[in-house]
């Protein structure tokens, strides 16, 4: 991300209305780090209320499309981790698994208005030329057998106002990449799904972690090129919080082997988790229950706390 420039945001204005989400990846269980995002996204949805009295929404996905990285079990085991932890779904959880027919339509409708194409190229060859993708395939008629497909590009958005980070540039020639929309292997891409499923459920805010900095600009190129053409939808607001980085540098995740966090003693984690936050929780709540701590932070959630900053090292 040593291309990415920030600047500390102004207090965004107050929306109409809000409707968060939480969207795990079941390859493994929750671990410290991804408590951190789904408590950032909680508190931001549940602390919010508008003009007419309504607190915000915060929803589950489980974006279960790439089973070979799956874990089994991990999705209930997801579920039952927020519950513990005292982190409650308005909705019931969307599955991306159950949402092909849905990225099939938008894959056909794209292709139907030429803003997709088949691209057969291999990730050594666009290594070879620098690691950013030129567009040849645009210029070929390859068949679908062996073939990815890349959505054209015609926005290129590299830029953004991130709720906690301000304002976000972005490497301005990997904006305007042609990305990959549906896998070579068969596989929905990341970013079709995501977005897709942003829309289906209404999204209006995303707070996840700064790893995701440079995909949201693909995906804010993807919900313009939807919305100017066949699938009218509101774009969401973005907000990034810091990454947890060990003393060896590596992020948590589960790729790393991050341990997973306990459900039998939720509070420990919940504190840690606020303080990395910034919100500062006060000393009598490490006797408080999981149900008094989530009010607490709820009542006392400021954005403004959250640090802008890409890592924080947790050792």
């Amino acid at each position: 991300m040593q291309n990415l420039h920030i600047k500390r945001p102004q207090e965004p204005k107050q929306a109409s209305q809000y409707r968060g989400r939480f969207a795990p990846s079941p390859s493994g269980l929750l671990h410290f780090g991804s408590l951190i995002s789904a408590l950032a996204s909680f508190l931001d949805a549940k602390s919010f209320i508008n003009d007419n009295g309504q607190q915000g929404k915060w929803l589950i996905r489980i974006e279960d499309i790439d089973p070979p990285r799956e874990q089994q079990g991990a999705s209930t085991a997801i579920l039952t981790s927020l519950e513990a932890y005292g982190l409650h779904w308005d909705e019931t959880e969307l599955y991306q698994s159950d949402q092909s027919q849905y990225y099939r339509d938008i894959l056909a409708n794209l292709a139907q208005q030429e803003l997709s194409y088949f691209c057969q190229c291999t990730r050594a060859q666009i290594k070879s030329i620098g690691g950013i993708y030129q567009g040849h395939c645009r210029r070929v008629n390859h068949p679908e057998k062996n073939s990815a497909i890349r959505l054209v590009n015609h926005y290129g958005l590299h830029q953004f106002d991130d709720i906690f980070q301000g304002s976000v540039v972005c490497d301005q020639a990997l904006a305007n990449e042609d990305f990959i929309i549906h896998r070579k292997d068969g596989l929905f891409a990341y970013q079709l799904a995501v977005v897709a499923d942003d829309i289906a459920q209404g999204i209006t805010h995303v707070v996840r972690g700064c790893d995701l900095l440079e995909p949201t600009a693909r995906q804010l190129t993807l919900f313009q090129t939807l919305n100017n053409s066949f699938l009218k939808c509101n774009t969401p607001l973005f907000g990034h919080i810091p990454l947890a980085i060990t003393s060896d540098g590596y992020k948590l995740s589960k790729q790393n082997k991050a341990p997973a966090i306990d459900n039998d003693k939720p509070q420990p984690a919940l504190i840690a988790a606020l303080k990395f936050l910034g919100q500062s929780p006060v000393a009598e709540l490490t006797s408080a229950s999981v149900e008094e701590i989530i009010q607490w932070a709820i009542n006392h959630w400021q954005r403004s706390l959250v640090p802008n900053t890409v890592e924080i090292n947790i050792d």
